[in-house]
């Protein structure tokens, strides 16, 4: 049987438009010992017929054509095709530097690691911006279980993970891999990345994380979700990710520090789909994690993205707040209830009692906020989260989550 040095899973439905920038990325890397292994998860448009024609022509590529079963299937399937000593995966509507493969297997090869980490670049809009990791080194099996684990989700900033959870940026051991992605039970549709990346840790032995970006991550405004219809089977879904990531961390990690990584992380995936404000199942309001605002309060919110569509959505049907503006740097055409983004230049202090910048992560509060004050936005006006580690824990209790983190009420 012919091997590789890396074998390349692509996972592929419904993206036919962006497919074959991605492959051609892949069939024109520098790196020459690899291949490339297309799955088809029963993509309903022309994306089998796209993969066929690249392996025609092309004999690293494979392909598979499998009934739909969801991302975490569609991995496991590549994965026992695979001959690589190493894989990565790559989304198929993205696409990878020319020298990916080759930079991520030397980061590998050179430092015998078991999971190498590495910056990316996010392109939306047209926009391209450049994300690099903080904590840039080599870490051995005593750092991994005493510096990395225990901030891997939580580093202690609401909520800023330690190690990003997507799959695409890294580059992982087969022979441990294997022992990962099969566990992963396929009906985990949310937070899929997190569930391989953060268990894997759990057995790696020797990790390399750069700040070198290699990888074009594309948000597309069709992939944003800006409504949830049932929020009891987002908090169901949430709960099978939250429940598996606390079996296989217990085996690394103390009580104490998996329910503290655990509840800001559930928390934070909460708030974000149910648009910051959380009802319950009478239309009563349960918890408001934006501090000081209140009811009819006249409110910018910052952000066209996930967060920001769904705190507009959200209020439609409740009517908390009076929101008088939706500003993004990423400015773009978008509409929800009347409200079409603007630049943030459009914030005028007069008009409005807080700001809220809808986002989680501490570093883009961060900048953001400061962006925001050279405009002239005034920086006591802006809204900060509530992170009450106890009333966190109160708030899950009440939806429905248990001591395991599943979801009880459905």
């Amino acid at each position: 049987m012919n091997t590789a040095k890396v074998s390349v899973i692509v996972p592929i439905y419904r993206i036919e438009k962006y497919l074959p920038q991605c492959i051609e990325s892949l069939l024109t890397q520098s790196f020459l010992d690899f291949e490339l292994i297309l799955v088809d998860d029963g993509s309903p448009d022309n994306c089998p017929q796209i993969c066929d024609k690249y392996a025609k022509a092309d004999p690293r590529v494979k392909v598979i054509h499998k009934e739909n079963g969801g991302l975490v299937s569609a991995r496991k399937e590549g994965l026992k095709n695979a001959t690589g000593t190493y894989i990565t995966f790559v989304d198929g509507d993205d696409w990878v530097d020319k020298f990916y493969l080759d930079i991520m297997f030397r980061l590998a090869d050179a430092n015998k690691a078991d999971l190498i980490v590495t910056g990316h670049f996010r392109e939306f809009d047209g926009k391209i911006e450049t994300i690099k990791p903080k904590n840039v080194g080599i870490y051995d099996e005593n750092d991994l279980i005493k510096e990395i684990l225990p901030n891997a989700i939580y580093n202690g900033e609401f909520c800023e993970h330690g190690i990003s959870t997507y799959v695409w940026n890294k580059l992982f051991k087969k022979e441990l891999l294997d022992q990962i992605l099969f566990n992963v039970p396929d009906d985990v549709v949310m937070g899929e990345d997190a569930a391989i990346t953060f268990s894997y840790l759990t057995i790696c032995k020797k990790l390399v994380i750069s700040s070198t970006p290699l990888y074009y991550y594309r948000q597309r405004h069709d992939s944003i979700v800006k409504s949830v219809e049932n929020p009891k089977i987002e908090y169901y879904r949430l709960g099978l990710l939250m429940n598996y990531l606390q079996s296989k961390l217990k085996l690394s990690l103390d009580e104490k520090n998996i329910k503290e990584q655990i509840t800001y992380y559930l928390y934070s995936q909460i708030l974000v789909r149910s648009g910051g404000l959380i009802y319950g199942e009478d239309g009563n309001q349960l918890f408001n994690p934006f501090l000081k605002v209140e009811r009819n309060s006249r409110v910018v919110v910052y952000s066209s993205g996930s967060f920001g569509q769904h705190i507009l959505s959200t209020n439609l049907k409740n009517n908390f707040f009076n929101v008088v503006n939706w500003i993004d740097i990423d400015y773009h055409e978008l509409e929800i209830g009347g409200n079409s983004v603007q630049p943030i230049s459009a914030a005028n202090n007069l008009d409005y009692d807080y700001l809220i910048v809808a986002t989680i992560n501490p570093s883009y509060y961060k900048n953001i906020k400061k962006e925001l004050s050279l405009v002239g936005v005034d920086e006591k006006k802006i809204v900060n989260i509530n992170t009450d580690f106890n009333q966190i824990a109160d708030l899950l209790v009440q939806l429905g989550f248990d001591s395991q983190f599943r979801f009880q009420n459905i």
